[in-house]
């Protein structure tokens, strides 16, 4: 394992901008080993002050719509005035070896030769909605770095792409356009959620097509109810393959980024998000530390193979794994921390 650094190295080499130290510190909180979770909540603590500067945008979409040429044309774009920008790309982990590609800087060859540009991809491990399960503390690093947009792409596997919206400030997502009947792209779960939609691959040819599935989706969005921001979702058309598209994309998240912060719902939709992540660190936390157990361990091949051969329901099984759980935690354990 490669030797660790202080605390105050790591921070100081974050807010110094190094992308080295960057990702060290990334790599740290995404970090299973217990030292290395403490040594990563330290980091956080130091850098904390630095944090909350960025806009942060999810960028999601099906497989296949170009969500990383869109993020490279994009970022570029940005970097072209001077901003600077991270992407925060986050690949599936297999469920058979636990595996990821992170084939994201590949994609995105231009882009990670930007010096004003820092993309790290990283695996799901499994944590569902579409983000990495450290992606909101990767978004402090990044921010604590001086990136001033932080960009983050979800795995893309359809409608479970929702988590991205409770650690961004906007949404937005990409579709196609001649894929079948635009229409059935509509889902209420994530068109909610949404700030804008960005219809992809308005490439020379299919103009037409383009404009069709924004006229549709238009008309479609009225059918919603008023967002929470009380800004209008947008429908616009990009070519991320040509680069077109990108200055109308950035206007429009730039305004919705200004009113929002003048109207204080982007700072309350913060504190909700904040909120939010305190459950699910308490959720995750106890799921650690109950598979941690040692009395768990002990019993869960005998649990599972009773819920396999039908002996016991699942609900059953659990019960009692949580039985032994909580009948082998002292009391003096929780008194003692709280």
């Amino acid at each position: 394992m490669r030797q660790r650094l202080s605390v105050e190295t790591y921070a100081k080499g974050v807010l110094s901008g190094d992308r080295t130290t960057l990702s060290r510190a990334i790599t740290i909180i995404e970090s299973s080993l217990a030292e290395d979770r403490i040594l990563g909540s330290q980091i956080l603590q130091h850098i904390l002050p630095h944090t909350g500067k960025s806009i942060r945008i999810g960028v999601t979409g099906v497989p296949g719509v170009g969500k990383s040429t869109f993020i490279e044309a994009f970022g570029s774009y940005l970097t072209s005035l001077g901003k600077r920008v991270a992407v925060l790309a986050v690949d599936p982990s297999s469920k058979q070896s636990g595996g990821s590609i992170l084939g994201d800087k590949t994609r995105m060859e231009k882009l990670s030769r930007d010096p004003l540009a820092y993309i790290r991809p990283s695996p799901t491990n499994l944590s569902l909605g579409g983000v990495a399960r450290h992606t909101r503390e990767a978004i402090l690093l990044c921010e604590a770095a001086g990136y001033d947009i932080i960009l983050v792409e979800t795995v893309g596997v359809g409608q479970s792409e929702t988590l991205v919206k409770g650690i961004t400030d906007f949404f937005l997502l990409l579709m196609l356009a001649g894929a079948g009947d635009e229409l059935q792209g509509i889902k209420k779960g994530i068109m909610e959620m949404v700030d804008a939609v960005a219809i992809n691959k308005a490439d020379s040819g299919n103009e037409a097509a383009v404009a069709k599935a924004v006229s549709e989706y238009r008309q479609a969005l009225h059918l919603f109810p008023e967002n929470a921001s009380k800004v209008p979702v947008q429908v616009v058309a990009c070519s991320a393959l040509e680069g077109s598209g990108m200055q109308p994309i950035w206007k429009l998240i730039s305004d919705y980024y200004a009113q929002t912060s003048e109207s204080g719902f982007l700072q309350q939709n913060r504190q909700f998000q904040r909120v939010d992540w305190l459950r699910e660190q308490i959720r995750e936390s106890l799921e650690d530390r109950f598979y941690e157990n040692e009395l768990v361990k002990k019993h869960i091949t005998s649990a599972d193979q009773s819920v396999r051969s039908g002996e016991k329901l699942p609900d059953e099984a659990a019960a009692d794994l949580i039985n032994l759980f909580l009948s082998s935690e002292q009391p003096s354990e929780f008194s003692a921390k709280s």
